[in-house]
């Protein structure tokens, strides 16, 4: 598309000049003073989620120009391309239709009149898979003698199913643990394999090609430990989430699922990686995952740029990285099961908006993802919320609650709450004290973002909504979001240094390397 670079555009420079005369001196508390119904112009409800955004350093005219910016960077017909299957991975020369993996409407066979042929054809291979894979999830759930599910992937392949099996834990089905394997390192496959017995223990192997370095050495080594125990039927007690089946075939893999090049790792949950979930939660709560996040699709797809959510989100960071100059982000949820939420939203945003470039290959004048870091409340509160409140620098905080538990210990979730209304209130209001170590400054941003329930719906929607935002700011910095090249140098470098520590040939290496590897070996 021919859009104008963000900062060559009219708005971006009406922004800068509102950024000079009032927004770098905006106060909160002076805001909500001279307008009672700020709270009320603020807030949006969405598809499963309320957000809650006027404790942050906006205003109308400011919002006002944002949404400029949103229609003059072509946003809403960038993100009709993407839900169109158009190849908007331009490096990678692939689309992005992980939005197609939850649309549960009825597939046709053959070819759509209402849709494209990718998106038709598409429709129908997903719905194939998932039948087969959720298929699956019911027959290991009914399977008494598997009690131990290990999942062994990395990147989207594990951050993704791990957040989500956590975070709906409440649902799971009693008589099965599920575990997670990432790491290289083999201290965490070994504390795994410590806690099994291989006629008990079901391997899932996540890897798209079925080469992931980390992947499959946790894997071999998985498989030779269930051998080495007197282990039995490696199809029975392997299934792997690939596309390469041949090479699953020749692990000893008979039971396998697929997905697609348009599907992005980080974007990966909702196709056959999310086979953990589907085993814990069952079918039916695996599909009303999907339908909370076609849920959030639809509002993405539909409302209008003022009223949509995803597109005043992804705005707000625009807002504070590129005008604030905000470097980071903090991640607070209030729910201990919503406490790998944080790593998740690290890879999503960061591996899809840590780019210096442009989509074009040409380097950017401006700054781009900021930081993202945190840890879940209330322990967030006894560890780095004294820099939140108190630090030299501003950390735009997000808040996720959750209003109905699922525990039912009297008093603990009116706690929680509690606590979490009063951080946003206290980053907001601060506190005067002329004695310097008891002040806070105050006027710190923070957005709240509430759930009714932490149900499989609602995570959906709550995944789906970032996907969205991060795709907004990415559009806006005029970014792919889709590719992840920044990942590959290491992986290449480190073959070779491999080879290294076994031979002790440093020739040709920086001095460092060199250096670091003699002492290892």
């Amino acid at each position: 598309m021919n859009r104008p670079p963000c900062h060559q555009t009219p708005a971006w420079a009406a922004l800068q000049a509102q950024f000079d005369a009032t927004g770098k001196r905006f106060d909160l508390r002076q805001a909500f003073a001279a307008d009672p119904g700020r709270f009320a112009a603020f807030s949006l409800e969405a598809p499963h989620v309320f957000a809650d955004l006027s404790k942050n350093l906006i205003d109308a005219p400011t919002q006002a120009l944002l949404l400029d910016l949103a229609r003059q960077r072509g946003v809403e017909p960038y993100r009709d391309a993407m839900f169109a299957g158009e190849k908007i991975n331009r490096s990678e020369d692939r689309a992005a239709m992980h939005f197609l993996l939850r649309n549960q409407a009825p597939a046709q066979q053959g070819r759509a009149t209402a849709a494209p042929e990718n998106i038709a054809n598409g429709l129908v291979q997903v719905h194939e898979t998932l039948a087969a894979m959720l298929a699956y999830a019911e027959q290991v759930r009914l399977d008494g003698a598997i009690t131990d599910i290990v999942n062994i992937g990395i990147g989207g392949s594990d951050l993704g199913p791990q957040m989500a099996v956590l975070a709906l834990d409440a649902l799971r089905i009693p008589g099965k643990r599920f575990h997670f394997v990432s790491n290289v390192d083999g201290q965490e496959l070994a504390g795994v394999l410590a806690q099994l017995r291989p006629k008990n223990t079901l391997f899932l192997i996540a890897s798209k090609t079925f080469t992931t370095t980390e992947t499959m050495t946790n894997a071999l080594s998985a498989r030779q430990w269930f051998e080495a125990q007197g282990g039995q039927d490696i199809a029975r007690h392997f299934a792997a989430l690939t596309t390469n089946v041949a090479a699953a075939q020749a692990f000893g893999i008979s039971t396998t699922f697929g997905f697609w090049d348009w599907v992005g790792g980080r974007y990966s949950l909702w196709s056959a990686i999310g086979l953990p979930l589907a085993i814990s939660i069952g079918a039916q709560g695996f599909r009303a995952l999907l339908a909370g996040a076609h849920a959030m699709d639809g509002h993405f797809r539909t409302a209008p740029l003022a009223q949509n959510l995803p597109v005043r989100l992804g705005l707000l960071d625009v807002w504070y990285r590129n005008f604030h100059r905000f470097t980071s982000r903090s991640l607070a949820p209030y729910s201990s099961a919503l406490r790998r939420w944080p790593a998740y939203l690290q890879q999503l945003e960061m591996e899809s908006n840590g780019k210096r470039v442009d989509a074009r290959g040409q380097p950017l004048p401006f700054a781009t993802a900021p930081v993202l870091w945190g840890e879940p409340g209330t322990n967030g509160q006894h560890a780095y919320f004294q820099m939140l409140h108190q630090g030299t620098d501003v950390v735009p905080v997000e808040f996720v609650a959750v209003k109905k538990s699922f525990h039912g210990l009297p008093g603990h979730n009116d706690k929680l709450l509690a606590n979490v209304l009063a951080q946003a209130q206290a980053l907001m209001l601060g506190k005067d004290d002329t004695g310097g170590h008891k002040h806070f400054p105050g006027n710190r941003p923070s957005t709240f973002l509430l759930l009714e329930e932490l149900s499989p719906a609602s995570l959906g929607a709550l995944i789906a909504l970032q996907e969205h935002r991060v795709f907004v700011s990415g559009a806006i910095w005029g970014i792919n979001s889709f590719d992840q090249w920044g990942v590959e140098l290491g992986k290449v470098l480190a073959r070779n240094i491999e080879l290294r520590l076994r031979s002790g040939d440093v020739s040709g290496l920086d001095a460092s390397t060199a250096g670091l590897l003699q002492r290892l070996r």
